[in-house]
């Protein structure tokens, strides 16, 4: 009889894997009973269903507005309405914005930082997509140095140590702390919804953000990341309609973001977003029921 070689790992039995899937499911439960406490909620399933019914009364989505800065009650007035709506040079005076890449060389290249490299793109929702640690000086060379493929890219990171140099006005009653996305161009998040209100702004840099309505994921091919957050294979900038054929029934409306300017994007509103130029954007979610579901 051969001996058995214990390095080698044996496929899980029935009841191994079914205490496994036991186990994620219970908690998946846990987590979006969570999250539905956090945003006041009885069930994040009941939001996003009525996330996508308030979007079915809207007027048809064709432009994105665009407005002066807003103050907050202002601000919660209009979003209110339920539309994206981009406000001309928010954050213009941030003292971020005055920085560059070298202010980031000299005074933060220490920060420690996770970038998403490989084809971050194709497994953006995957638990396993491949990241790489390193400092910010290690992250400024490697993209000054240049890679073939996709650009590597910091996105989604809290950077504590720049949340003094920006002035957010307080839009929700509970937000979340900022997260920075900063990367060269051609960097990309794919098609996507968070189910949570979000306002996005352009530190520097520009970028192009394409938006769809929450109720046209039937068109969209979504696939649920987790409870709040649920990606698409579409990609609107390159239309593959024989692969995707309900795509042609989305509303997906493009904008460019300049340098200074800040997009609220309502919660359930699919978004891509592709940098034009080396960019520094920030953004912050609310954690509250969405401004569109409130009565007005």
């Amino acid at each position: 009889m051969p001996e058995l070689n214990h390095s080698t790992r044996l496929p899980p039995t029935r009841q191994q894997s079914e205490a496994a899937a036991l186990d994620a499911a219970a908690h998946r439960a846990a987590r979006e009973l969570r999250d539905a406490a956090v945003r006041g909620v009885g069930s994040i399933a009941a939001m996003r269903d009525a996330i996508k019914a308030a979007a079915r009364a809207l007027p048809p989505f064709t432009a994105i507005a665009r407005c002066a800065p807003l103050d907050a009650k202002s601000f919660r007035a209009r979003a209110k309405e339920g539309l994206p709506f981009l406000m001309e040079g928010g954050a213009r005076h941030w003292p971020l914005a005055a920085l560059d890449v070298q202010a980031l060389r000299q005074h933060y290249s220490h920060l420690a930082v996770r970038a998403r490299v490989g084809d971050y793109v194709g497994t953006a929702f995957a638990p396993d997509r491949e990241m790489a640690d390193m400092s910010l000086l290690a992250y400024l060379d490697l993209v000054a140095a240049g890679t073939p493929g996709l650009p590597p890219y910091l996105g989604n990171l809290e950077l504590r140590e720049l949340n003094r140099l920006c002035h957010w006005p307080a839009y929700f009653d509970k937000m979340g702390p900022p997260r920075f996305w900063l990367g060269p161009a051609g960097t990309v998040t794919p098609l996507h919804c968070d189910y949570d209100d979000n306002v996005f702004a352009q530190v520097w840099g520009t970028k192009r953000i394409t938006l769809a309505p929450p109720h046209h994921d039937e068109f969209l091919y979504p696939k649920e990341a987790n409870a709040i957050l649920f990606g698409s294979p579409f990609d609107p900038e390159a239309p593959d309609y024989e692969r995707y054929p309900l795509a042609r029934q989305a509303a997906c409306v493009e904008c460019i973001v300049q340098p200074g300017d800040m997009l609220y994007v309502p919660a359930g509103w699919y978004h891509q977003v592709r940098a034009l130029t080396f960019s520094l954007s920030s953004n912050r979610w609310a954690r509250a029921v969405p401004l569109a579901l409130r009565a007005a």
